[in-house]
């Protein structure tokens, strides 16, 4: 089968990866061309464990390859997907649809033969009819169908969500693109993977709901963090005594500074304003927005009042910037709020992560870049921890110990033990676990 692809970001680059793996032969089409150029020579944009591998594998197979033509991309191909950005609007939060437009536009001017035009981009309902609108009123000659083909992919395990879903979600009301689409997704229905067939507007709604979903049990957990806080529970013990019950499930529920990311932010809030204007206001998501984005700002708080209410003068050394780990994305970070915050109140920040830096230099002036962790934590009064890269998990105590000036530490991701921390020195601080700090003869009873 022939697919193009619109657009080279995270959906579209490891989608296309993904589709040309399945056997597929595959054109990846952006207007950056300082970006094709560089997948061209095999330079790939994004950090995604495997992907280089794979890009390189189905290039030299002749499955796979970009370009800046996309009409004659899509001439031909049996399925053309949208998978450009849908950031939130400035002002308002609605999620800014003119690349899907755009490129529903051009993509019509190059139609030949019938053709499965489907939304890969996250878009909020109703979308796929007005691509469909749009796509008619430039060629109203053109055969094709529009469909909604949401993607479910976590950056980090982004291959392995494609080549082993949970399930495919394909919303049409035409018999001609779901035969398409099946054949398409033939690999995974051998594996007997469940296939989702519904109208466009179910597909569409589907991904909003799910994300908002998930934003809202790593809201919930990160409550009951803070109320472990207050009562002296832990809020470990209580997430896996409600994960174990089947209808609840033990996945989102560990406590942190809150959600980030290419996903959760903009989506919970288009899905706020897509459902004010239906007349249908979804408030457990609304306030679901509003205590994510004021809990990134409290963990600035809780790192100066680790350090005794000031840190003016002081070095704070920060362990991890990006999102989550295994990712280089910093789009919506709880360090953008943390680090900034920091600066303001006078300390001085020496920051590293593994592959995040380029862009959080960016994005965060002011702050010194580390070489490694060791760099990071020398001179340092303070170390708050705000991703949980593999790297920092296994850390020598010791050695910090040594390395830092003073024996503050912030854990913002629960990855060490309180005990451990109490015998190595450190005055420790985590999320949801019992509020006291201890002491060295506290871990040794």
């Amino acid at each position: 089968m022939r697919i193009a692809m619109i657009g080279t970001g995270y959906v579209g680059l490891v989608s296309g990866a993904c589709f040309s793996e399945f056997g597929g032969t595959t054109v990846c089409v952006d207007k950056d061309a300082e970006k094709i150029a560089r997948l061209s020579n095999g330079e790939i944009p994004i950090f995604e464990p495997g992907l280089d591998d794979l890009v390189q594998k189905n290039v030299h197979a002749g499955r796979l390859s970009f370009s800046l033509d996309l009409k004659s991309a899509v001439a031909g191909a049996d399925a053309v997907f949208i998978a450009v950005g849908t950031p939130s609007r400035r002002g308002d939060g609605y999620a800014d649809l003119s690349y899907v437009f755009g490129a529903a536009e051009e993509l019509a001017r190059g139609l030949d033969g019938y053709t499965v035009v489907v939304t890969k981009s996250t878009v909020p309902v109703g979308t796929g009819r007005e691509v469909e609108r749009i796509i008619r009123k430039v060629r109203p000659d053109a055969d094709f169908d529009v469909a909604s083909n949401p993607e479910f992919l976590r950056e980090g395990s982004a291959i392995g969500d494609f080549m082993r879903p949970d399930r495919v979600v394909i919303g049409t009301e035409s018999e001609r693109a779901r035969e398409i689409l099946r054949r398409l997704y033939r690999p995974l229905y051998l594996i007997e993977t469940p296939i989702v067939m519904t109208a466009l507007e179910t597909a569409e709604l589907i991904k909003y709901a799910a994300n908002a979903f998930l934003a809202t049990k790593i809201t919930f957990i990160n409550e009951m963090a803070d109320l472990c806080e207050r009562v002296g529970a832990d809020v470990h013990d209580v997430a896996r005594g409600i994960g174990l019950d089947g209808r609840i499930g033990k996945k989102f529920l560990h406590p942190g500074p809150g959600y980030g990311g290419s996903c959760f932010p903009k989506d919970t809030l288009a899905l706020v304003r897509t459902a004010q204007d239906a007349g249908s206001p979804v408030r457990i998501v609304e306030t679901v927005v509003q205590i994510n984005d004021r809990r990134k700002k409290q963990m600035a708080e809780r790192i100066i009042a680790a350090c005794g209410g000031s840190v003016a003068g002081r070095t704070i050394a920060v362990l991890g910037v990006t999102f989550k780990p295994n990712t280089d994305d910093m789009r919506d970070s709880p360090s953008l709020d943390i680090l900034p915050a920091l600066l303001a109140a006078g300390a001085t920040v020496r920051a590293y992560d593994p592959e995040g830096m380029t862009e959080a230099a960016r994005l965060l002036p002011g702050v010194h870049w580390c070489q490694d962790a060791a760099d990071a934590l020398t001179g340092a009064d303070a170390m708050a921890l705000l991703t949980e890269w593999n790297e920092f998990r296994a850390l020598d105590l010791g050695r910090m110990r040594r390395l830092m000036r003073g024996n503050v530490i912030v854990d913002l991701r629960n990855v060490y033990s309180p005990g451990d921390m109490a015998a190595a020195g450190f005055e420790y601080s985590s999320i949801g676990r019992p509020g006291r700090r201890l002491t060295a003869a506290d871990a040794d009873q």
